[in-house]
């Protein structure tokens, strides 16, 4: 198995050293959509998958979801989040054995979940709709000083409940100078540029497994296009991510890089619990 750059302990004690009251932004990527953004002593989880729930679930099927890289942190010890958000109801962006340890670790969580999907999260999480905080297509909230934005999510069609509201989406944040787009799971889609030029994006980032139909999932971009996203929307950085995860549902990163290095498109491939900084 791939084995974290920091993990457990070492994760835990470079998180806390970096947090202090200066205007960098930082984060780490803690594997497949996860990141923990930190900024100003306030902590960002986008996303998280820090469970085993997956290869467990589909563990006796024909599709088994075998981990490729170890866990980089049991959720429970990170107690100081203040902010976490799922862009859509599969189990790598909505997960109960990750959300539940992190809701009683952290009382006063913000939850950020799409509104279309509120009702299902609330039942995952065993808790009550009005306790998960709604966002739809268009709109934003802030929280813990920072603010979120949701665009539409192509997974693998911008795809509305009865009321015309966004089932995947993706998060713009907001802290202080710094803007991070968060795509979630999404291919392109007319529009997503236009939509996402309306900010200036520091650190963009986005899924490279692409679409492959005999793995019987859902498609993303492939590492070429969320090379050209990021040079299409002025991405200072673009990091990708939802690889090396899960053998059956991966991808190697080259391709990504050598359209960002054709592009001339800035760009950082971390490893499971590296940190990078602006």
């Amino acid at each position: 198995m791939i084995v974290p750059a920091l993990s457990h302990d070492a994760l835990l004690a470079d998180i806390h050293a970096a947090s202090t009251s200066n205007d960098h932004v930082r984060l780490w990527w803690l594997g497949q959509s996860g990141f923990l953004v930190q900024w100003n002593m306030r902590h960002l989880l986008l996303d998280p998958y820090l469970s085993d729930s997956l290869t467990t679930k589909y563990a006796t099927t024909d599709k088994p979801h075998v981990r490729l890289t170890e866990l980089a942190i049991e959720p429970a010890r990170l107690d100081f989040i203040d902010v976490v958000t799922s862009s859509h109801n599969h189990t790598d962006h909505l997960d109960g054995e990750t959300l539940l340890p992190l809701l009683q670790a952290n009382p006063a969580l913000t939850v950020v979940v799409p509104a279309a999907n509120r009702k299902f999260a609330a039942e995952r999480l065993q808790t009550q709709p009005e306790r998960l905080t709604p966002i739809d297509d268009g709109e934003s909230l802030e929280a813990a000083g920072c603010k979120i934005h949701a665009i539409p999510a192509s997974h693998e069609t911008v795809e509305r409940d009865e009321q015309g509201r966004c089932r995947f989406l993706g998060y713009v944040v907001e802290f202080g100078p710094w803007t991070i787009y968060h795509s979630g799971d999404t291919m392109l889609y007319e529009g997503i540029v236009e939509r996402l030029r309306k900010w200036t994006i520091d650190i963009a980032i986005l899924p490279i497994n692409g679409r492959a139909p005999e793995r019987r999932v859902a498609g993303n971009l492939g590492g070429r296009e969320a090379a050209q996203l990021g040079s299409d929307i002025g991405a200072r950085v673009v990091i990708p991510c939802h690889y090396d995860m899960f053998e059956f549902n991966t991808e190697s990163p080259d391709d990504f890089v050598a359209q960002c290095q054709r592009l001339g498109q800035p760009f950082r491939v971390l490893a499971c619990g590296e940190r990078f900084e602006m």
